[in-house]
Parts: structure tokens; sequence; C-alpha cells
């Protein structure tokens, strides 16, 4: 009697275990897809099964709002892809497991950038795994056109504009852009960086010091942004970015403004860097490397579901998986001993300078993708940012405007 108790203990202790991971992501098409699946494949050789959330629109207000009822009746999914202040916002509420026991045996605080870990963690407690980390003050330009027009990669922000006014006056569109708010604020990041330095856009960024915020520096940003909305065409409010990588692509433009994701586009249509394209920082922003993050963050699950959920966390930073991963989507590991190798050219490039800032402090998070300020203050941003660009607001009063909009929110 005593051996069939203890059978029966043993046996309902693995009954309750869970060998599945739930995960809420958007990576549904092409390549991203497929680098997912080697993820899958991971996990499945430790017995453990992949099961997808399917929600319409997998990164806005369905899945937040989906997550939300999911957290508040404490059965959270596994993990869900999200980056910058979603993180550290949920993490607020409590809601966030703790992996720190993975990341230690993985030595995450040595191999993972500082300026990704304050998303990567909260309160000293690892609460995500990095998954891939993105540059968006990058320019991608088409080199037949630059060639054919002998033009050399613009040192200085009246470099870029000159260059601009030569593609025109040769029947081209100088940038192939997008008019909606999102593309407007990735340029206006590298803007402001350009304008003032990494040291301002802190300040007025990181500290949201308001005399930072309403200077004559921040009008300069707010003027190159001007003069950018000079050099588009009638077709510019609306497109997606996709379509303007397309424009660049096909020869129709010749520049584009935007985060490596971009480079995705260009390698999944065959193209190769400094032979059908070329990749250069937004000038002025040279020696910065300002970033997004895509990463799995992990939920507090039950007991049962806790050992699956770490050897998820631990996949994600597997080195061949953020290799596989990085490649297709554009970006580049933020585990920082993975190897170049099989990375093309812009990425090497991107992989070398997240090196050098890290070294030299140089890091800085995105305005644009949530990876600076709050949520509330990337919103005021938003608004000033679009109003600004779809009117005749003068420079230094958007200045003045975005000033007081965040004071009023602090």
């Amino acid at each position: 009697m005593k051996k069939l108790v203890l059978t029966l203990c043993i046996c309902s202790g693995f009954a309750y275990a869970d060998s599945s991971v739930e995960v809420l992501h958007g990576w549904s098409s092409g390549g991203e897809a497929a680098a997912v699946e080697v993820l899958k494949k991971n996990l499945l050789a430790q017995g453990i099964e992949w099961n997808d959330l399917k929600i319409a629109g997998a990164a806005g207000a369905n899945a937040q709002n989906y997550l939300r009822v999911r957290a508040a009746f404490g059965n959270p999914p596994t993990a869900v892809q999200m980056g910058g202040t979603k993180l550290t916002e949920w993490a607020s509420e409590g809601v966030m497991a703790n992996i720190n026991s993975v990341a230690q045996q993985g030595k995450w605080d040595e191999i993972v950038p500082p300026a990704l870990q304050k998303f990567s963690k909260y309160d000293g407690q690892w609460i995500a795994s990095p998954v891939g980390i993105h540059r968006t003050n990058w320019i991608w330009a088409n080199k037949q056109i630059f060639d054919d027009l002998g033009i050399d990669v613009p040192k200085t922000f009246n470099d870029l504009m000159a260059a601009a006014r030569m593609i025109e006056s040769y029947g081209y569109v100088a940038f192939a852009g997008g008019g909606q708010t999102w593309q407007e604020v990735t340029i206006f990041d590298s803007a402001v960086l350009s304008a003032g330095g990494i040291n301002f856009y802190r300040k007025a960024f990181g500290d949201l010091d308001y005399n930072s915020l309403n200077s004559a520096t921040m009008a300069s940003a707010f003027d190159q942004l001007r003069e950018y909305r000079t050099h588009v065409d009638v077709a510019y409010p609306g497109r997606d970015w996709n379509k303007a990588t397309e424009m660049v692509m096909q020869g129709e433009a010749a520049m584009q403004i935007m985060g490596d994701w971009a480079k995705g586009e260009f390698i999944n249509n065959g193209k190769i860097p400094n032979q059908d394209f070329l990749c250069f920082q937004y000038p002025g922003t040279e020696g910065s490397f300002v970033f997004n993050s895509d990463q799995f963050g992990m939920f507090d699950v039950s007991q049962e579901k806790k050992s699956a959920q770490d050897s998820m966390a631990k996949a994600v930073m597997d080195p061949g998986f953020q290799a596989k991963f990085n490649q297709v989507k554009g970006s580049v590991p933020p585990n920082l001993q993975v190897s170049d190798e099989g990375f093309d050219a812009c990425a090497k490039k991107s992989m070398a300078d997240l090196k050098l800032a890290v070294k030299q402090d140089t890091m800085v998070g995105s305005i644009a993708h949530g990876h600076m300020v709050s949520s509330e203050v990337q919103s005021a941003i938003y608004m000033v940012v679009g109003e600004f660009m779809s009117s005749n607001m003068k420079s230094q009063d958007a200045a003045k405007v975005l000033a007081d909009a965040i004071a009023f929110l602090k």
C-alpha cells in the first residue's frame, strides 16, 4: 500500500507539469516566421510544445486588452513579443516573471548591452529575453542613382539636403517616405540627435528638461524635419514604410530614412549591400546607436509551467537562434558574443558600431519606438510632430508646444 501511495504521488507530480509554452507574437510572414520555426524546433527537441496565440493585431490594442484580461484572471500567456517601456509598464503591475536563474546561468548581465537591460530588467529582476536590436538612425540609398549622379555619402545635414536637390534635378524622388506619424517621429529621433548631440538627446528626452525641450537646438531639429518634408513626393501622406522601401529598390526614389527592418526588405528581394544599395547613418549621428528592440516578455505563470518558460527564455538567447533570426529580420543580436559570420555588410557594421557604442556609452533608446520615454510622453511627442508635419507651424513654436505638453505630464 505504501508503495502504491508513493507511486501515485510521483505520477501526480508529473501530471501537473506543463511541457508547453503559449506565445503571443506578430512574426507570421516570410523570413520572420521561418526564423521563429528555429526556436519552435529547439523547444520541441526538448519535449516542449509551442502554441501560438492567434489575435488580430498582435502588437496593438486587441492584444493589450486580451493580455490585461488574462493577467487579471491569473492566467497569462507564457511569453509575449514586446519591448521598451511596455515591458517595464507591465512589470510595474507585478505580472512579469522572475527569470534571474536563467539569466545568471547564461551570464546575461555580461553579454547584453546595459542600455537594453534597462527594459529587460525591472528592479534588478530579469523579466524578458532579448531577441533582436534594431538601429533606427539609418539611411538606405539606391547605389545606382548615387553612382550615376556622382553623389558621395553625406557627412552633414547640409550635404544631405544638397544631395536631395541634385537628385530631384535629375527627375528622381529624393526621399521615399511615408506620411505616418510613427515614421516621422522615427526621423525626429535622428534629427534631435543630429542637431544637439548625445548629451542633449538625453537631457531633453531622458531628463525631460524643459529648457532643452524649448530651445533653439530643439527648433533646429524641427527645421530638419521641415526641410526633409520638402523633398518627398506628392503621394507621401499615408504611405506604408515597406512601399517606400520598394521605391528605393526600384530606382524611383534615391533614399529612405528608416530603421534596419527596411534592410530586411532589400535582402529578401535579393539585393546586396554596397552592390545594389547603400547603408549609412543619418548625418550628425555617427558614433551613436539609436535602438529599439524585440523581446519576449515572460509573464508570471503557475509553477507547473515555469520549467517550460525557463527553457524558452534560455533558447531565445541561444547564439544559433539569434544569428538565424536577426539575419532574416534585419536586426542584430542582443547577445554580444554572437559572431558576425554570415551577416551582411550593413549588419556587420551595425554589430561593430553597437559594441563601440556600448563601450563609449553612446547607445540610446528610440523616442519613436518606446525606448526612451513613457507611453504618455511618447503620445505627446507623436501629437506635436504629427501636427508640425501637416501644418505651417514654426519650428520654435513646435519646440514650445512640445515642452509645455511634456511639462503637463510630469
